[in-house]
């Protein structure tokens, strides 16, 4: 298939690979990070939370590059991104600082991603 016909096919929905792209390589990044430094700084509980943030990232944005192809890919993708930000997010936080002040919004995120998930068989 030609590059001009996914295009096409993807319409403005394309704005939805490009942040999956983006998010792909703050995920990389923040894998690195947490592969060279969090893991002989952090203590074994935030070191943990740090990589669940990054598997739970990587995961989701793979996830985003079939929001195009949803029925309703503005709410999937909006539930996604926002998901995995809140999710993400909190979880790299306390693995960063070992401050869990914003740990009460993680099970808010991870209801998004659900609803994200959920949202794909309307």
């Amino acid at each position: 298939m030609e590059s001009s016909n996914i295009l096409q096919m993807l319409g403005k929905n394309i704005y939805f690979y490009k942040m999956a792209g983006l998010l792909g390589a703050s995920a990389v990044i923040l894998g690195a990070y947490g592969a060279h430094v969090v893991a002989h700084k952090a203590n074994p509980e935030e070191a943990r939370n740090f990589e669940t943030a990054n598997r739970y990232h990587f995961y989701h944005t793979f996830a985003l590059f079939g929001v195009p192809f949803c029925r309703f890919p503005r709410v999937t993708g909006a539930l996604f991104i926002s998901g995995t930000l809140i999710f993400c997010g909190t979880c790299y936080y306390n693995g960063l600082t070992a401050d869990k002040t914003f740990n009460k919004y993680t099970p808010t995120g991870g209801m998004l991603l659900i609803a994200a998930w959920m949202s794909m068989i309307l």
